[in-house]
């Protein structure tokens, strides 16, 4: 890696990492804690990259860049920042920067995009400045619950941040209450079509010789969405097609939401192929909150502050508590977990929540099985996984007894042993081999599973 990166943050340990992974490296670096500084050294022409912190002493980092833009056109900038919602992401990208972390980061992740953006000049910027990426009359952090600092949610933040200004159809998938209708709207709500309508189809919408038509004239070039898409039967399908086929200029942005994996769906003659590909102009997946546990603590101070502002309670989770409400499985995801928190809220007697109010609670909660057809229908350890997390549900937030370990894996033993018994034909020579152990080992498991062996011819 060559170049000189201007380094901009007020954590001091942050700029000592970073100056020193950069220089081993064989960068040059010029660290500050100072935007002003930053900037002095940007108009004296210094620095091939600039890192910068978003909150800074003395100013916003992020209103820093169409200064650094037009005082530079060529720099590129990597924004870090300890902010954790959609908007940071969002705003970012409107601002143009090269790319966008949060924190705490991954430094090789970081040291992988230093030497990316070293290589890479980027052209400038001849567009006039985008308007603010904030709807008239709304607060984002309100009515979109998009939070979460994971590496999961912050690729989805930069995705959307990518896709939203650009006229390709947006096909969000995901399992039942994970957001992806607020990822739909967040794409209209920040995009250059958010003063336009955004239309939600409804099944009525699609009946009649004049249904798609006043559809698309309700949207007046906003945005469209089809919402659970794979819900639709044929019929209405053939006529998403025709409305996709008839649009001229000006047209609408189309965007459609499913929990179903549509291209299972569609090998298996259930979903159309030309509404699949036309639908799949970029596809967003929508990670379930079991992919991103690490949110949940974040989401549930979140719903807490929601609820204080709807005039509910101020409360608070004991440590225990959050612990419980962590490992929990979530297969309703966010929105299972919203209504969770609201009712605690309101049943708990005591500012702070305690554990066997969750456990009470978690209790009476459905053991959802994560929605089928979600690509992961045919891989053994998604199955398994799920049989694991309804054994973990059915107990209520409570654990089961201990040895755990050896009962699962007899579970799973027994079966993988009688199966590939049966596909030998009872040659335990052969099927030792296939299993790939030891002849007596297998001898000794099916002595201590009880498996009844028959010899037979088989054709193989």
């Amino acid at each position: 890696m060559d170049g000189t990166v201007l380094v901009a943050d007020d954590d001091r340990t942050i700029r000592t990492v970073l100056t020193q992974a950069l220089t081993r490296a064989g960068c040059k670096v010029h660290a500050t804690s100072s935007l002003t500084t930053l900037m002095r050294w940007v108009e004296e022409g210094k620095g091939d990259l600039v890192i910068s912190d978003v909150v800074m002493p003395d100013g916003n980092g992020l209103e820093m860049l169409p200064k650094i833009s037009k005082e530079r056109p060529g720099l590129p900038v990597i924004v870090i920042s300890a902010q954790n919602t959609i908007m940071t992401a969002i705003q970012a990208a409107e601002a143009d920067a090269y790319d966008y972390l949060p924190k705490p980061f991954d430094l090789p992740d970081l040291m992988k995009r230093a030497a990316r953006a070293l290589e890479t000049k980027r052209r400038a910027t001849t567009t006039a400045p985008k308007p603010s990426v904030e709807p008239i009359g709304a607060d984002p952090s309100d009515d979109l619950p998009l939070v979460g600092r994971t590496p999961q949610m912050q690729a989805l933040y930069r995705l959307v941040a990518r896709v939203m200004n650009t006229d390709l159809a947006v096909l969000i998938t995901g399992e039942s209450g994970t957001g992806k209708s607020l990822i739909a709207r967040a794409i209209h709500d920040f995009s250059d079509r958010r003063t336009l309508p955004f239309v939600t189809a409804l099944a009525a919408d699609l009946t009649g010789m004049d249904g798609p038509d006043e559809l698309v004239a309700r949207a007046r070039g906003g945005s469209i969405l089809f919402d659970e898409v794979s819900d639709l039967d044929a019929a209405a399908q053939a006529r998403i097609v025709r409305l996709l086929d008839g649009l001229g200029p000006n047209a609408p942005r189309i965007m459609a939401t499913s929990q179903t994996d549509l291209m299972t769906r569609m090998e298996a003659g259930e979903f159309r192929q030309d509404l699949f590909y036309r639908l799949g102009g970029v596809q967003i997946g929508v990670p379930s909150l079991r992919e991103r546990v690490d949110d949940i603590p974040l989401l549930a101070d979140h719903f807490l502050a929601r609820a204080e502002r709807d005039g509910m309670a101020l409360r608070r989770f004991a440590p225990e508590a959050l612990d419980l409400i962590r490992g929990y499985s979530w297969p309703g995801n966010v929105r299972q977990l919203e209504n969770t928190i609201r009712r605690l809220v309101v049943t708990s007697p005591e500012e702070v929540i305690a554990r066997a109010e969750v456990e009470a609670v978690l209790g009476n909660q459905p053991a959802i099985e994560p929605m089928a057809g979600s690509g992961e229908a045919d891989k053994l350890s998604a199955s398994v996984g799920r049989h694991l997390r309804r054994y973990f549900d059915l107990h209520g937030g409570v654990l089961p007894p201990p040895g755990l370990y050896g009962r699962i894996l007899k579970e799973v033993e027994l079966p993988l042993i009688e199966i590939a018994l049966d596909a030998t034909g009872g040659n335990q020579a052969k099927c030792a081999d296939l299993l790939g152990i030891n002849r007596n080992t297998l001898r000794k498991k099916i002595t201590d599973l009880d498996i009844h062996v028959t010899r037979r011819r088989k054709l193989m």
